[in-house]
């Protein structure tokens, strides 16, 4: 059993000196204020800048100026096949198999691709279930989807919503949701990590409930991508798609991650867009028409692997690949452990920690939502080098990110809020 926690700079400098992953710290940007390091606690909303980027991109602009067009074949890293690059590190970070993987396009533009494939509506199985409170992209996404296929979204959207008194949404609601929609409900769609609260959703138990009556069950796994362990094959998710710039440091914009079971994957009778680069590798330069989709989740790729945005995902995943999921996790849990005993200690703001306090149930993240002065609050760690991320109406949320922040980079921010008048 862990020792337990002191609220002391100290006792913060002891853990981090035993820390195996302290040193991944240092292969870490970090933004400045008055010439020091800043204390980052946004890595939920962008993470920092891997060192080795730098590197890895003056690689990529050699190798297209000393070949141009012949890159394609003869770079370091040929650009034909740069997407093969990240299968085998993707598949550790999600919990996947090889062919079920592929980086690709961004976010947003995954889901409305999966969705063609996976929601199609016919008589009366029409129906999303999701999240209320969801991601607005994603709501988007869903409103816009449902109307294309003739659906009114206030009929078609089933939203689940908290209890009454509560911020979080009991899995077991989901769950009956689910059960009392049956035949009606073509697909449940739930952001696998709430990016407001910070809740982790029962994804195995939803993926097998929705099976139950008949539904796909997808995910939007941008806030839980690189901050959770994942068994996406495992729980027999049919598939899910993530961004790459928050806990997996590849850069705004960088490119974003799809999931598809080898079942959907490898069936070449599910409907998908078709583009160059999701078609059968060994014909695609034949350049004959009729799309023959390439086996698993690559056959919903459209176009050439945007190289350049790959760059800080390749150098991320490296170090992903060296710290380890696992080790990581475990640090997680501890971190984020000690930041919420921190907070606790903080009686003279008016401020409650909305995050789940179980910690399977949330990866490096605290939302602590105020009933005053939040925005305040905020402005005054910002003007102490100290990055949150404020999101409307009141709450400031926190990522201790095990890669790169510290135990004492908590105890700063502890000490930071205690100074608040």
């Amino acid at each position: 059993m862990s020792a337990p926690f002191e609220a002391s700079l100290h006792y913060a400098q002891e853990q981090d000196q035993t820390d195996i992953l302290f040193p991944f710290r240092e292969r870490f940007l970090f933004p400045q204020h008055n010439g020091e390091d800043v204390v980052y606690f946004c890595g939920n909303s962008l993470g920092l800048q891997p060192k080795s980027v730098g590197y890895l991109m003056e690689k990529e602009l050699r190798d297209w100026s000393r070949y141009g067009v012949e890159g394609h074949f003869r770079a370091g890293n040929p650009w034909f096949s740069y997407h093969h690059l990240f299968e085998d590190r993707l598949t550790k970070v999600v919990g996947a198999q090889k062919e079920e993987v592929v980086a690709m396009n961004t976010l947003t533009v995954n889901l409305h691709l999966l969705m063609l494939s996976f929601y199609r509506p016919q008589g009366k199985r029409y129906k999303i279930l999701m999240e209320a409170g969801a991601f607005p992209s994603d709501q988007y996404a869903m409103e816009t989807q449902v109307r294309m296929h003739g659906y009114d979204p206030e009929d078609a959207i089933i939203e689940i919503t908290p209890k009454a008194g509560s911020h979080l949404i009991e899995d077991i609601d989901i769950i009956n949701a689910i059960k009392e929609a049956d035949g009606a409900l073509a697909l449940v769609l739930i952001g696998g990590v709430n990016y407001y609260t910070g809740q982790f959703f029962d994804l195995e138990n939803i993926t097998r409930t929705a099976h139950s009556v008949g539904a796909y069950a997808g995910y939007d796994l941008a806030h839980a991508v690189g901050n959770l362990p994942l068994s996406l094959h495992d729980w027999n998710v049919d598939f899910a798609c993530w961004c790459s710039y928050k806990y997996l440091n590849s850069g705004p914009g960088g490119v974003g991650g799809a999931f598809v079971h080898e079942r959907h994957g490898n069936d070449p009778k599910l409907f998908r867009l078709g583009g160059w680069w999701g078609n059968d590798e060994k014909s695609r330069f034949k350049m004959q028409k009729g799309f023959v989709p390439q086996k698993g989740a690559a056959s919903w790729q459209m176009s050439n692997a945007p190289v350049f945005n790959m760059v800080a995902h390749n150098a991320s995943l490296d170090l992903y690949e060296k710290a380890g999921m696992k080790e990581l996790r475990d640090k997680s849990v501890r971190l984020t452990a000690y930041m919420e005993f921190l907070l606790n200690k903080v009686s003279h703001l008016p401020f409650e920690i909305i995050t789940p306090a179980e910690p399977n149930k949330r990866g490096a993240q605290l939302s602590l939502l105020f009933t005053e002065r939040g925005k305040q609050v905020f402005e005054v760690l910002t003007e102490r080098g100290i990055i949150a991320d404020w999101r409307e109406p009141n709450v400031i949320r926190i990522a201790p990110v095990p890669m790169y922040n510290s135990y004492e980079d908590c105890f700063r921010f502890y000490e930071a809020l205690m100074s608040v008048e």
